[in-house]
């Protein structure tokens, strides 16, 4: 059975330094959660300063660890997948796990525009290669400069058989979808181009492409569905001959029912709480049209427009409209004052600290921004109030206590100031308590 192809994976920009140099050990009491003056010192010893260094702190409860099913924490796929990522991006990822068997994921990385920039390998029959390549490689280099993104085809001698695309996940989408038009165009098998306008696509793949996945099930062809970052009308068929002239009069049939039966209505939703509506991987607009039978249309990332589009049968528009604006409005943002110098004892050792401030917020999330004096709470109202008053209270507490001073020094001094291994810095540190 084929499967239509997604690219939804994200890739951070390798921060500079390790977590402990960013993060310094928080001294632990017994008697009393705050710190001496002697204790302070301890937590400067690795500390430097990187540059837009972002920490973003992230809990898994329990019952949403649906893809880790090893018994022994550490050995999951939680585990395999975080290791896989940093190795290939260079990310630096955390991982905890709390009596509840929840997890706490700090993520630790510098802003960068092309967050979601990562390699993306397809498999295809060695005689394709050829077509994609075109004479002398032209058709390739076109499809490179259209889509802002890097091909690599192998060797006809190789026993790969992988093309491997590298850039931003539109220009992923875009190249993919081109070499797969092609694959199936050069492939002796039938092959029909249809023709449906691109908002009567949503319908024909249906939640989760449960539609789709089903049909090719049935069908035994390959059905190609431009992704929503591709504006191109043409859905393409390939296979055996009976089962594309039956895919394609199920497409026809679904398009022509819903160009009866649709209405469509506008809503403004302030574009910052876009994200809340379109959900995690999209499973939010996924849902409204699995309840409601109504697609929701998204205005594009460079769109500064707020208008959100809902199309689908007239008696369930008003409740695919309620879920708009319950799910735009479900997740709340609040900003804690907070120089950034004092991040690192809020966030604390592997993010102790962090930790039990959110170990009962599971769906909090909370950022620390190297240069910015604030932190940034996301989550449910409730949840989110809770933070804030927590995350207030602790950034007061060490304000009271502590005291932060910013020298300018030749930096021809610095070596003399540190000393031999450190000895000169380390002694004040010791002998001063800061």
């Amino acid at each position: 059975m084929q499967q239509p192809v997604t690219e939804e994976e994200a890739a951070y920009e390798p921060p500079t330094y390790t977590y402990d140099e960013v993060f310094p050990a928080l001294p632990e009491s017994a008697t009393s959660a705050s710190p001496t003056v002697n204790q302070l010192g301890q937590w400067n010893s690795k500390m430097r300063i990187g540059s837009s260094v972002v920490t973003q702190v992230f809990r898994v409860p329990f019952e949403e660890r649906k893809f880790d099913h090893s018994d022994k924490f550490g050995e999951g796929e939680s585990l395999r997948t975080c290791l896989h990522i940093m190795k290939e991006t260079g990310a630096h990822i955390e991982i905890s796990s709390s009596k509840d068997q929840s997890l706490t994921f700090l993520v630790t990385g510098k802003q960068s525009a092309v967050l979601d920039a990562r390699p993306q390998q397809s498999p295809f029959p060695k005689n394709i290669i050829v077509s994609i390549l075109g004479k002398s490689g032209t058709k390739l280099r076109d499809l490179e400069k259209t889509t802002a993104t890097k091909i690599s085809v192998p060797n006809m001698a190789d026993n790969s058989d992988k093309i491997v695309v590298t850039g931003t996940k539109e220009g992923i989408e875009k190249a993919v979808h081109e070499i797969r038009v092609t694959s199936d165009e050069q492939s002796k098998q039938a092959y029909e181009r249809v023709n449906v306008p691109k908002i009567y696509h949503p319908f024909i793949c249906g939640p989760h492409n449960d539609s789709l996945n089903a049909l090719i099930a049935e069908t035994g062809v390959r059905i190609n569905v431009p992704p929503l970052s591709v504006q191109k009308d043409e859905i393409t068929i390939a296979g055996e001959k009976e089962g594309v002239m039956l895919a394609k009069e199920r497409i026809l049939a679904v398009h022509q029912d819903m160009e009866k039966k649709c209405t469509t209505v506008s809503v403004e939703v302030p574009k910052s709480q876009h994200k809340y509506v379109i959900g995690p991987r999209g499973n939010t607009i996924a849902e409204i049209l699995q309840s409601t039978g109504v697609s929701v249309e998204m205005p594009s990332n460079d769109n500064s427009t707020g208008t959100i589009t809902l199309r689908g049968p007239h008696d369930k528009l008003g409740l695919a409209l309620n879920m708009v604006y319950e799910k735009a409005n479900s997740v709340r943002t609040a900003i804690v004052d907070a120089p950034n110098w004092i991040h690192k004892y809020i966030i604390g050792r592997k993010g102790a600290n962090i930790r039990v401030i959110t170990q009962d917020l599971t769906k909090v999330h909370v950022e620390f921004t190297e240069k910015e004096d604030h932190i940034k709470i996301e989550g449910p109202p409730e949840e989110v109030e809770k933070a804030q008053q927590a995350l207030e209270t602790m950034a007061s507490d060490l304000i009271n206590k502590l005291i932060f001073i910013e020298l300018t020094v030749d930096p021809k001094f610095y070596k003399h100031i540190i000393g031999k291994n450190g000895a000169n810095v380390n002694r004040m540190k010791d002998d001063l308590g800061v």
